[in-house]
């Protein structure tokens, strides 16, 4: 008996599986999962400055953060953490020609997400996806993504 440990692991499998059939199950996962409708709203300005106020995550999402944020580390680096408690987020996605697209917060920019910041190890707790990533303000590389998880329930 064949044994899965994440999400992850059962969508490459099923991809894997049945190249035929891969793209209608995207679709169906994409048309199914819950997904902010929103645009993101402007960066909020630090009183008498010209610059971006930092940035946190809401309340609603603090637990999320104390139980999966804070213990994620980058699938490539293992021993940087994904998340400075702002740069990670509950996002939309969309998937073009079998890559990964995530969407940025603050400007709606969708990202694509190198296969090395997937997580294929470990489940996130709401079923939603999450990418980390730093505002496109920030001293990084351009679009630069620190981690990703596809969303998909555990």
């Amino acid at each position: 008996m064949l044994k899965v440990r994440s999400t992850w692991a059962i969508k490459e499998a099923a991809m894997k599986l049945n190249k035929v059939w891969a793209p209608a199950l995207v679709v169906l996962y994409m048309l199914t999962t819950p997904a902010a409708k929103a645009d993101p709203p402007a960066p909020a300005m630090s009183p008498g400055t010209r610059s971006p106020a930092p940035h946190s995550h809401p309340p609603q999402d603090a637990l999320l953060h104390e139980e999966f944020y804070a213990t994620w580390y980058m699938p490539d680096q293992p021993t940087k953490p994904c998340c400075n408690k702002a740069d990670c987020y509950p996002t939309e996605i969309k998937i073009e020609g079998g890559k990964i697209f995530a969407r940025r917060r603050e400007d709606g920019k969708y990202l694509l997400v190198p296969p090395v910041k997937v997580e294929r190890h470990r489940d996130n707790p709401d079923g939603r996806n999450h990418l980390c990533a730093p505002p496109p303000h920030a001293s990084y590389l351009p679009d630069t993504v620190f981690c990703f998880s596809l969303g998909g329930g555990t």
